[in-house]
């Protein structure tokens, strides 16, 4: 499979809590790689044949044992609608509603947050998600006290 840019092709799901109006995204902490304990949206590889969208819905069962309704696309600056990770990987990031709102770490991460758009930097980022959550907190609606 070839990729457009010459990077590997990564996935995420920019957990919310109601895709027509989200007010809260899910966080989740890396475990036990080289970037653990940094805050990330759940995802992971695309396998080469597979569809971006059937791999988002499989890293998503493999890491959290959870089904989503996919939304729209939150459009990088690449040509692709990806956003930049490093010289050899991008990202493509998906809204998603999760089937349930009670969710749990799996073995990829250690932990989980719901953040309210005032949260949003209440976690440290992964750093190649510091330009996706920005695009994020333009589409969040705030919460009502």
């Amino acid at each position: 499979m070839s990729f457009p840019s010459g990077r590997r092709l990564v996935v995420g799901a920019a957990l919310v809590d109601d895709l027509a109006r989200p007010t809260r995204i899910l966080a989740a902490r890396r475990y036990a790689t080289s970037q653990a304990g940094g805050w990330e949206f759940p995802g992971g590889k695309v396998e080469p044949g597979e569809a971006p969208l059937a791999a988002l819905h499989r890293e998503l069962r493999e890491e959290l044992d959870l089904p989503i309704t996919v939304g729209r696309e939150v459009h990088g600056p690449m040509p692709d609608g990806a956003w930049p990770i490093s010289e050899s990987w991008r990202i493509r990031v998906w809204l998603a509603e999760p089937a349930r709102k009670d969710i749990r770490p799996g073995d990829a991460h250690d932990a989980v947050r719901w953040l309210g758009v005032d949260e949003l930097d209440s976690v440290g980022w992964l750093p190649a998600d510091d330009a996706i959550v920005a695009a994020l907190r333009a589409l969040m609606i705030p919460a009502r006290a």
